[in-house]
């Protein structure tokens, strides 16, 4: 079926038993990107609040950086041990059912009056904000074959976007009525999604069904890895993009704080609306996979990607750099993860939960490495030396498609290839 653009996208195949087909419109589609950037929002708020935090609570700095360990932790945990839970659990119970628990671990967090508490609650949120990747996951289940990259570029827009607005709203709302604030207001949106989705998720499984116990679909997600080189591939990309990613934004704030610059924090956290405009603008991204064009866009995208470099390292001399090298990499990063998700995806859509979850762990051990290196690298060389590495890591990517490109499947085969009637591989 040809993507033509409409608002609504065609209806999902509904299985035998299960009622009339659930509509896939474009406004739940833009919920479920509504409701993923709300959720890995919590895991970055705490970033612009730390000094306070532990101000507030008589931390000492050591304690106060463990705040931001825990988080990542959580979620790294989350992704291995939970998401794969979409493959053989009701998913909308599934969702529900994480997004109130995160509800109370961010109401936990918001009364945690002792270092103990707050570090019991951030950890809680990033292991039940991977529901993200659950959401992810039934979006693209839900959409035909031939628009799943239309559909995963709108909803993994919507996972970029709460990252980069994070910081930011994090900050301007501390400042307005304290840093508890923050995760008062996000538990009462994140109830109101949880209400929302529940009465708009299908009522029945989409997901089939399947004998595997738990440990079973956790040594199952290994051995999806063991077999499907393209799912190694798209990790290895991952985990390149998701590094190159984390050694700007994890590090960019330290030449904009000093000469000639001395930008205060809240125009530092603006830098965030900028990169939104490179993450809305990647959701081509999805169009050119449904037109099978993944190779060419992951090339394309790893290109700009080094190129966004050579710009960035010009920061201290020209905020108009940054800003060009900011959308640039923000819409590269983008557009090869929309691509990574699909491709991976269409591999086993019955393990779509695993393959996505296995998938993001790469992510998240990108992220935990760009963030060590870049802060450890500016300190001991500057900013040059921060933007060789995200050059190199980057330049890497691309060399590895390079070398790859001929070898590997595009979208538009293994949705030719794939079985209509979708039974389990696992």
């Amino acid at each position: 079926m040809p993507d033509n653009g409409e608002a609504a996208a065609p209806r999902a195949e509904a299985r035998s038993g299960e009622g009339p087909a659930f509509v896939l419109s474009r406004g739940v589609v833009i919920l479920f990107a509504v409701a993923c950037g709300a959720a890995v929002a919590n895991v970055y708020f705490s970033q612009p609040l730390l000094v306070t935090m532990g101000h507030d609570l008589a931390m000492s700095p050591a304690l106060v950086g463990s705040v931001v360990t825990l988080t990542q932790v959580g979620y790294g945990l989350g992704l291995f041990f939970l998401v794969p839970l979409g493959d053989v659990a009701d998913r909308r119970r599934l969702i529900v059912a994480q997004l109130l628990l995160l509800v109370v671990a961010l109401a936990v967090i918001t009364a945690a009056h002792t270092a103990a508490i707050l570090l019991a609650g951030m950890a809680a949120v990033g292991l039940l904000a991977v529901v993200t990747q659950t959401l992810v996951a039934i979006a693209a289940s839900l959409a035909p074959p031939s628009e799943h990259g239309r559909v995963v570029g709108l909803v993994t827009s919507g996972v970029v976007i709460g990252i980069l607005l994070a910081r930011t709203a994090s900050g301007l709302m501390a400042d307005l009525a304290g840093w508890r604030s923050v995760y008062l207001a996000s538990a009462s949106l994140t109830a109101l999604l949880a209400l929302v989705l529940y009465q708009v998720l299908p009522r029945h499984s989409d997901a089939p069904p399947t004998t595997l116990r738990y440990g079973q679909l956790l040594r199952s997600t290994i051995t999806l890895f063991a077999r499907e080189r393209l799912l190694r591939l798209r990790a290895l990309f991952g985990l390149l993009i998701f590094t190159a990613f984390s050694t700007l934004w994890s590090s960019v704030a330290l030449p904009l704080s000093e000469a000639p610059y001395f930008l205060s924090h809240s125009a530092i956290g603006a830098l965030g609306l900028i990169g939104v405009a490179g993450a809305l603008a990647a959701t081509v991204a999805g169009r050119l996979n449904d037109r099978g064009l993944s190779g060419r866009t992951t090339g394309i995208a790893l290109a700009l990607l080094a190129a966004s470099w050579v710009l960035l390292a010009f920061t201290r001399s020209s905020l108009w750099a940054l800003v060009v090298g900011v959308i640039l990499l923000d819409l590269a990063v983008q557009a090869v993860h929309v691509t990574n998700q699909t491709l991976i995806y269409v591999l086993h859509p019955d393990a779509g939960s695993r393959l996505i979850g296995g998938y993001m762990v790469f992510y998240s051990i990108g992220s935990a490495t760009g963030a060590i290196a870049a802060t450890s690298l500016y300190t001991v060389a500057g900013w040059g030396a921060v933007c060789a590495l995200g050059s190199a890591f980057s330049c890497l990517g691309l060399a590895l498609w390079a070398f790859t490109r001929h070898s590997t499947p595009d979208l538009a085969a293994k949705i030719a290839s794939r079985s209509e009637d979708r039974h389990p591989t696992m």
